[in-house]
């Protein structure tokens, strides 16, 4: 049976109740909740609200604290709660600075965010791009511990998510989880990064041997939103070579994203912020 508000399809109740828990929690006074005060919040059950809780954590969204079993808001809840969409913000600021970057470099350069254990691409100048060597790389996920792109959102990103996600890696049973495993290469890996003041990969990944890059994080709000990178082909140039040539071009680009993105939260003239 249909409902009869016009809707095509039933109520999803499960989706409603995990929603509701979400809220609940960004309501608390201090961030946190217990299983007690969600429950009476939203007026479900303390075991449907563990179970809630349970799924929205195995998926990222929340985070228990272990020494008094209360829950907050995780880091990739912040992905739902920007004041505009993924694909806004590519399409309309990011894609036509990468375009300007292609004009300049040739090489072509990806913009990828962070999914689960791996670098997502969502934009991408490898088929405009005439020493491109890959045209179909859009939504195509990248391991993040053997990318350019991957280090550099892994260098920069919080100390909680970073944390998270190498849980998410060493969870695996390939290659990447077992890099992810030795935590002296990853810190001594993420310190380079910091050094350097640029993330790079000199054909570290096995299905890209022969592929290098550097990559840079695009910041706003105190977060890494993204990260951009420059790839080339490793007998073309080495990494230390790449970054004196495209670094200086790479570092205007994402400065002019920062800037555009935080020119769109400005509030137009005479507008009140609520």
């Amino acid at each position: 049976m249909r409902p009869s508000s016009g809707a095509t399809y039933r109520h999803v109740q499960g989706l409603s109740r995990g929603l509701a828990v979400l809220h609940a929690i960004s309501c608390s006074a201090d961030g946190w909740s217990s299983i007690s005060d969600l429950s009476e919040a939203t007026k479900l059950h303390r075991t449907t609200v563990r179970r809630m809780l349970e799924t929205l954590q195995a998926e990222g969204y929340v985070r228990r604290n272990p020494s008094d079993d209360n829950y907050s808001l995780n880091q990739k809840i912040r992905q739902l709660s920007d004041g505009f969409t993924d694909d806004e913000w590519i399409s309309e600021v990011a894609n036509p600075v990468l375009g300007e970057l292609l004009q300049k470099l040739v090489w072509p350069s990806d913009l990828c965010t962070i999914d689960g254990d791996c670098m997502l691409v969502r934009e991408t100048t490898h088929r405009f791009s005439p020493l491109s060597f890959h045209r179909a790389m859009i939504r195509q996920r990248m391991p993040v511990l053997f990318t350019a792109a991957g280090r550099a959102y892994l260098a920069y990103c919080s100390e909680e998510e970073r944390q998270q996600i190498l849980r998410q890696i060493i969870a695996g049973d390939d290659e990447h989880a077992s890099f992810a495993r030795n935590r002296v290469l990853v810190t001594q890996m993420l310190e380079k990064v910091r050094r350097q003041g640029y993330a790079s990969n000199d054909g570290e990944w096995s299905q890209q041997a022969k592929i290098g890059a550097i990559a840079l994080p695009v910041r706003h709000k105190g977060n890494i939103l993204a990260c951009i990178n420059v790839v080339f082909l490793k007998k073309a140039m080495k990494v230390p070579e790449a970054a004196q040539r495209y670094l200086p071009e790479l570092q205007l680009a994402v400065a002019k994203i920062e800037t555009l993105l935080n020119e769109r939260d400005e509030p137009a003239p005479g507008k009140l912020l609520p």
